[in-house]
């Protein structure tokens, strides 16, 4: 706050970055429905340019929201994002019919920042290990073992989030920054991707920035923008031209 005036406005995004650890191996699982015989089980999700494994912003942000309702509903368990408080609808927004509110949180895929350190420790899979798992049978006593693919213990993750903000005053954005601050707390005592009550995906943020974006300014090239438009200008006439 400025001289007691709102220091905010609907037309700021904040930009808030951090890293995220793996400290215990992690498997977020990708489909693997036509794998050949003796490969491995469940593979992670990774990036289809790179091959390197990702978070992606819809498991972070699907499960910082179900920690936060847990948090904000005293451990009760909601059956449906329509269970959801208010103010989580409008972090993370709300597709009911008849009352869609747009999300102020953005979030995006979450990349691998050492990936050269992890690849030179010779891991089953280049940037991912294989873990071997085992079931038994109660009944009759049989195994069945599989792999599973995980993101190994000491990855780094770039995390991102756009905080759209708007005209309800300082005291709702500072409200909106203590359920964010929060629900990222409670993760990191929970866990992010599956197996997790086996040890898997436990998770640690550190680093944390939070700047405003210049939305004056940017780093388009304005001859390139302009030449740009020319043409898409000059295909739309083209097709009003031929109908």
């Amino acid at each position: 706050m400025e001289n007691g005036n709102i220091l905010y406005t609907v037309k700021d995004k904040l930009i808030i970055t951090a890293n995220i650890k793996v400290l215990t191996g992690m498997h977020i699982g990708a489909s693997n429905d036509f794998s050949p015989i003796g490969a491995v089980d469940s593979v992670v999700v990774k990036d289809p340019l790179t091959g390197k494994p990702i978070i992606p912003g819809s498991s972070i942000k699907g499960k910082l929201r179900t920690v936060m309702a847990k948090i904000m509903s005293d451990g009760m368990f909601l059956p449906s994002h329509e269970n959801d408080k208010e103010d989580i609808k409008k972090l993370f927004g709300s597709s009911v019919k008849n009352n869609i509110i747009e999300p102020k949180l953005q979030f995006y895929d979450l990349f691998l920042k050492n990936a050269d350190e992890l690849y030179k420790k010779n891991l089953d899979l280049g940037y991912t290990e294989i873990k071997f798992e085992n079931t038994i049978n109660r009944v009759t006593a049989i195994a069945n073992p599989r792999q599973l693919e995980r993101v190994p213990a000491g990855a780094i993750f770039e995390f991102k989030l756009i905080y759209n903000a708007d005209n309800s005053g300082n005291d709702k954005l500072i409200r909106d920054f203590e359920l964010v601050s929060n629900a990222i707390k409670a993760l990191q005592l929970d866990y992010i991707g599956g197996n997790g009550t086996r040890g898997y995906g436990k998770i640690s943020f550190y680093d944390f920035s939070v700047v405003k974006a210049n939305l004056t300014s940017n780093d388009i090239d304005v001859k390139s923008l302009l030449d740009i438009l020319k043409k898409s200008e000059n295909f739309v006439n083209k097709l009003i031209e031929n109908k």
